[in-house]
């Protein structure tokens, strides 16, 4: 998993100039290498990642969501967690079950005109970036993702 996950931050510093230094500064960040979907009618989500505080690896987490409405198909992606407080941190792991939008807002990790990262989100207590096969997947929220500890 400590190299799915260090691909995955390479592949965000490349898709996305200005966050490597955003995840240098962070309290933390929560690393879900794949994220596999499927559904026909009512879909799920499920992944395993690694939460890494000062470049090492403090936890592994699982993230599983669902919903419901005309789908079809699977799909592949990673999903990574910016915290930029040590409050927000704190929050996450004292939580027991922590769900996105819920116990959190998490800010959508945009890119500014110059094509970086862009400063309001680097400003949120706890901002996320969905990658695709093809790059960041622009304006995509996490929705009502839960996560939970897991031991490996």
């Amino acid at each position: 998993m400590e190299r799915d996950v260090d691909a995955t931050l390479a592949r965000l510093y490349t898709t996305v100039p200005g966050t490597r230094e955003m995840v240098q500064r962070s309290a933390g960040v929560l690393v879900f290498p794949a994220v596999v979907g499927g559904s026909f009618v009512v879909g799920a989500e499920h992944g395993k990642g690694a939460l890494r505080e000062a470049g090492r690896t403090s936890g592994y987490y699982s993230t599983t969501s669902g919903s419901i409405g005309f789908q079809a198909g699977g799909q592949s992606k990673a999903v990574v967690y910016v915290f930029n407080t040590r409050d927000a941190l704190n929050k996450f792991k004292a939580s027991n079950g922590w769900t996105a939008g819920a116990d959190a807002t998490v800010a959508v990790g945009k890119v500014g005109a110059n094509g970086s990262v862009d400063t309001q989100t680097i400003q949120q207590p706890v901002a996320s970036f969905i990658l695709t096969n093809v790059g960041l997947e622009a304006g995509a929220a996490v929705g009502a993702a839960k996560v939970s500890r897991i031991t490996l």
